[in-house]
């Protein structure tokens, strides 16, 4: 028996049974298993290659030659247009980058007979110096060179935008000097095309020398054309080679241009408007401006929108077409070439030279002038109330208190305003910091249905003490519901001594005016902070505390243009752009019926200025706010505030404006910056036209003496009104007692009524502390807070507060042609640029 009770009562093996890992032996599991583990479940049916359309490796290979060649074959042909009889002539700017150097005897030197090329000196820009027309039959290419002034920087930029190569000539030892440096930064900002290097007086030197004075020349001009290539011009056979790398350099593509059609206008004529509809009215003082030149870019449409630079958007009435002045005479000439969308063919002359219509504009189809959006001043209003509304309003108004709040406060910006009655003072110096949200506790309480809202519109060219100033008016109060009454502690106030109060006051401002605070403001004596700082607010978190975007908007917001999304709306615009083949065609000597044109376009031509006109894409005449990321020019020096008014070159637009400064971040809150800042890119918003991206942008500011200076260079980075922007301003505050988890402030407020103003907002200092006000103490601004931790004596308390900001609305499309430079007034701090 007891041997068969111990075999009854064997051991048998427990829930926590000792189990041992299986070995890694580093194979796949085997169908048996994977089918166990998903137990019947079936697999998705694995597409074939034929199936996904996949092609083979050799196919695949094909495809990227082919693709490679299509590429190859298209650039080649935009290359080989270019000066041919199908495309336009090869502009050619010639520009000297030095004082001593004789731009105009490069010219000369073009000019010369021995090239073996026809001269047209009547063909060139009209009223230019040393523009001349050059066709060489050897080449099959034909030229149009101008000389560029730069001592008119407008001038020069605007050359340098429709220009196809650009001949830069250096002096043989210096290469340029500081104002040479000057303009080539404008013109790297604003986008160089291909360009060559000259040099002249290099074979007057001794044969030992030229080598040496080539090379060291060479190293020079590295610094700004690492791959550019140094051609002397002393001979009419350096001519020659000079032209032949014109011809068939490779050809940079700008972006701003290669998508908008434009033209260098060769010659123009101008008639005034006669007296409308003959009923004797006076002129209207414009006129219809013809332009004649070759279209560059891509096809011109005639119901689209023109820009000439400097001067503002036109329409189109018809475009005609002319005799070229610049054949290229071969011995079997070329069929003519019937209009891409059109029933009229375009000859190289009419009929006895007269000019044919090839297209005129369809008033049906022709777009809008319009910049501005149609201010509506009923929109918005609210319609009579019901019944019912009336009856809850009445006995909602029955049911109310109220109190005074400075003008201006809206529903939004209330949520945050405290009642005074509901809180407990607690003396206890270990309450914790969660409880800093406990006084809260008028955050459902409604305001007044007659509440205005005001415009957040603020001034932020000024300084701080002056921007935000309250007018008389402004202080007017309004009513808000409201179940408090403030209690003032008259004991605390009996200990202290005002005298020593305000000398304390001083003391501290005095040593810290020798510190550096951003945003930092003064609290001032004589308003409430209530009522001085009525537009900001207090923000939990920069990063993460909502905005809305809609809220306040001042009242140039209804002026502008909006889009659902800019970025699809970009790449659908210039998708259609690139694939449009209607129009007067690339390389067509045109002439264009511009209408209501001022005849000061046509004095600066005849003054001899360059005139370009540019076809604008659709919606690029309507106003937005743009946004431009930039950086601060090393040779600019003194601060540039934000609101001050600039001078803007964006793409072919050139216009003044007046923006606005912020930090270049990924949130949906950006600060604002009071000054540009040299040490980071710079986000600078404004009030322009519509401009798609990508485009080089150049910002400069005029002198008293109309010399201007380059600020900042950069390019567009979008069109977006809802991009909030947020002025900060931060009031400290000095500790005065401090406890363990409590300290007793002063100094950041001057009243009681404000301390219980701003007491829903967090405090921080200076050492990474943060905290919440508790209480107010006396009448005369001391204040008992609550931190996370125990204060430093050498600590500083800091409250931020926000509010949106706004650029002016200063937009100004003609901008004065600055004066000429002149050798000894060159820009300013020029000579501390670094050259490397």
């Amino acid at each position: 028996m007891a041997a068969g009770e111990e075999q009854q009562q064997a051991h048998r093996p427990g829930l926590y049974k000792q189990k041992n890992k299986q070995h890694k032996h580093g194979k796949h599991r085997t169908k048996g298993e994977i089918e166990r583990e998903n137990k019947g479940r079936v697999a998705v049916v694995a597409l074939s290659k034929k199936q996904r359309r996949e092609l083979k490796k050799m196919d695949r290979r094909h495809k990227a030659n082919q693709l490679r060649r299509n590429k190859k074959d298209m650039v080649l042909t935009e290359k080989r247009r270019l000066g041919s009889r199908d495309g336009p002539p090869h502009l050619v700017v010639v520009i000297s980058l030095h004082a001593d150097v004789d731009a105009g005897a490069v010219t000369q030197i073009l000019k010369g007979g021995g090239i073996g090329g026809v001269l047209h000196e009547d063909q060139g820009v009209r009223g230019a110096q040393d523009s001349f027309g050059l066709v060489l039959p050897r080449f099959k290419q034909r030229f149009t060179f101008y000389r560029s002034d730069t001592a008119e920087l407008h001038s020069l930029l605007d050359m340098a935008k429709v220009a196809d190569s650009l001949v830069f000539v250096l002096e043989s030892t210096e290469g340029w000097d500081s104002y040479g440096d000057y303009c080539l930064s404008c013109l790297f900002a604003q986008g160089l095309p291909s360009h060559a290097l000259v040099c002249q007086g290099i074979a007057d030197l001794a044969v030992k020398k030229r080598t040496e004075s080539r090379r060291a020349l060479s190293r020079l001009a590295e610094a700004r054309f690492p791959d550019a290539r140094l051609f002397p011009l002393d001979s009419e056979q350096d001519a020659v080679l000079l032209l032949r790398h014109l011809g068939s350099q490779k050809q940079r593509r700008l972006a701003f241009r290669s998508r908008r059609s434009h033209m260098l206008v060769q010659s123009a004529s101008y008639s005034p408007n006669s007296t409308q509809d003959g009923s004797g009215e006076p002129p209207t003082g414009l006129g219809t401006l013809r332009v004649s030149g070759y279209v560059r870019g891509c096809p011109l449409q005639v119901n689209r929108l023109v820009h000439i630079a400097g001067y503002g958007d036109f329409q189109l009435s018809q475009i005609s077409a002319p005799t070229d002045p610049l054949p290229i005479i071969t011995s079997t000439p070329h069929p003519a070439k019937p209009i891409r969308g059109g029933d009229v063919e375009m000859m190289d002359g009419g009929p006895e030279g007269e000019e044919r219509v090839l297209m005129k504009a369809d008033p049906s189809q022709r777009e809008s002038l319009q910049a501005e959006a149609e201010v509506d001043p009923m929109d918005g209003e609210q319609t009579w109330p019901t019944e019912s509304e009336l009856q809850e309003a009445e006995e909602a108004r029955k049911n109310k208190k109220v109190m005074k709040v400075p003008k201006g406060t809206s529903d939004y910006q209330a949520t945050w305003i405290v009642d005074d009655d509901d809180e407990e003072y607690g003396d206890d110096e270990e309450d914790d910091v969660d409880s800093c949200d406990d006084d809260d506790d008028d955050a459902d309480e409604t305001m007044e249905d007659d509440v205005e809202n005001e415009s957040q519109d603020g001034d932020f060219g000024k300084d701080d003490g002056e921007d935000d100033n309250v007018d008389e008016e402004d202080e007017e109060q309004e009513e808000m519901s409201s179940t408090g009454r403030v209690r003032f502690d008259l004991k605390y106030d009996e200990a202290m001594d005002e005298a020593e109060e305000k000398d304390g006051l001083q003391r501290y401002r005095e040593a810290r005016s020798h510190e550096m605070f951003p945003d930092e403001v003064d609290t001032p004596l004589d308003v409430p902070a209530r009522t001085r700082f009525q537009r900001y607010r207090g923000l939990k978190s920069f990063r993460s505390s909502p905005w809305d975007p809609m809220e306040n908007l001042p009242l140039n917001y209804s002026r502008i243009f909006q889009f659902q999304n800019f970025e699809r709306t970009r790449r659908r615009i210039l998708a259609e752009a690139a694939a449009e083949e209607e129009g007067a065609m690339v390389g067509w000597y045109v002439t264009l019926h511009i209408e209501d044109v001022p005849p000061s376009v046509i004095e600066s031509f005849q003054a001899g200025k360059p005139l370009v006109v540019v076809s604008l894409l659709p919606h690029e005449q309507k106003m937005s706010v743009m946004h431009v990321l930039v950086k601060r020019h090393p040779s600019c020096t003194e601060p540039i505030a934000s609101k001050e008014e600039l001078i803007f070159q964006c793409g072919f637009r050139r216009f003044r404006a007046s923006a606005i400064f912020s930090q270049h971040t990924s949130g949906d809150k950006h600060k604002l910056e009071r000054f540009l800042r040299a040490d980071a890119p710079t986000v600078v918003s404004l009030y322009a036209p519509i401009t798609f991206p990508t485009a080089g942008v150049l910002l400069f500011k005029q002198r008293d003496n109309g010399m201007q200076d380059l600020v900042a260079t950069g390019s567009l980075l979008s069109c977006d009104p809802r991009r909030v922007v947020l002025k900060r301003i931060v009031l400290s505050g000095h500790p005065f007692k401090i406890n363990r988890r409590s300290a007793v402030l002063r100094y950041m407020f001057f009243n009681r009524d404000d301390i219980m103003w701003f007491k829903p907002v967090e405090l921080r200092t200076k050492w990474g502390r943060r905290g919440h006000i508790k209480d107010a103490l006396g009448t005369h601004g001391h204040m008992k807070c609550v931190f996370d931790s125990q204060l430093r004596s050498q600590d500083t308390v800091l409250m931020n507060l926000y509010k949106r900001a706004y650029p002016r609305w200063t937009y100004d499309p003609h901008v004065p042609s600055p004066l000429p430079w002149v050798k000894n007034e060159e820009p300013e701090n020029l000579h501390e640029i670094d050259m490397e």
